[in-house]
């Protein structure tokens, strides 16, 4: 039998906005179930980037991730490749402290998906007041001037709280900040990366436009991606 065999049967085509985060998804996902073996170089670029239905670039970015992450590991020049690291498919830590909280992870993100999106259609449809519109913008600003991994991700937990402020809603704030503490939780025993700010930084420009501007559809549907990008990674990294 091929030794690709099973990745043959088991890896498809990238459903969803952003192919990079259905990539990591699928490809650790299928390294944590053993899949790849250790010994055995990944399929060729070529294959795995037809089999996922992505270009090729967006399967490096996704492997990229993958080493960050440390899954796996690349060599060059001949009879190089990409392998699977020993012990990779074990939990870490971390993983493992969220094993015995998957259901209640899985949740969380299922909750996320409809409060979220909720909140921005929400501030969407209000006429919102100077003082809303600056907490929003001060808040989108915040994440693109952030000067570090650690800094990022707590900007990037504000402006999804301006954006509930913006709702007007106490409860859906409320709401909005037991989601918040969660992934923030899951998001920190990730590694962080630059692929996936730069989609989800783009994204939160759409949102907030989409507030400001007071589309409601538009700011739902883009906060329902960004929600979707987000635990595509969290279910191939971490979970």
């Amino acid at each position: 039998m091929s030794p690709h065999a099973l990745a043959d049967a088991v890896l498809g085509p990238v459903r969803g906005h952003h192919a990079f985060e259905g990539c990591v998804e699928q490809l650790a996902g299928a390294i944590r179930l053993g899949v790849f073996d250790e010994a055995v170089p990944l399929p060729p670029e070529r294959v795995l980037a037809e089999q996922l239905g992505v270009s090729r670039a967006t399967l490096r970015e996704a492997i990229a991730a993958l080493r960050t992450a440390g899954l796996v590991e690349t060599t060059r020049g001949r009879g190089g490749g990409t392998v699977v690291l020993p012990g990779a498919s074990d939990a870490s830590a971390a993983r493992a402290a969220w094993e015995s909280r998957r259901e209640d992870a899985a949740d969380l993100l299922a909750f996320r998906r409809v409060v979220e999106p909720g909140a921005c259609a929400l501030a969407a449809s209000r006429d919102l007041s100077d003082a809303e519109r600056d907490l929003v913008e001060a808040g989108l600003r915040d994440v693109e001037d952030a000067v570090d991994d650690r800094a990022h991700r707590q900007a990037d937990a504000r402006l999804h709280l301006a954006l509930a402020a913006a709702s007007g809603s106490p409860r859906t704030v409320e709401a909005v900040q037991e989601v918040q503490r969660g992934v923030h939780e899951m998001l920190g025993a990730i590694p962080v990366l630059a692929v996936n700010i730069t989609h989800s930084t783009r994204q939160h420009r759409t949102i907030v436009r989409a507030v400001l501007a007071g589309d409601a559809a538009r700011a739902r549907r883009t906060m329902e991606l960004h929600c979707d990008d987000t635990a595509a990674l969290l279910r191939g990294l971490l979970q």
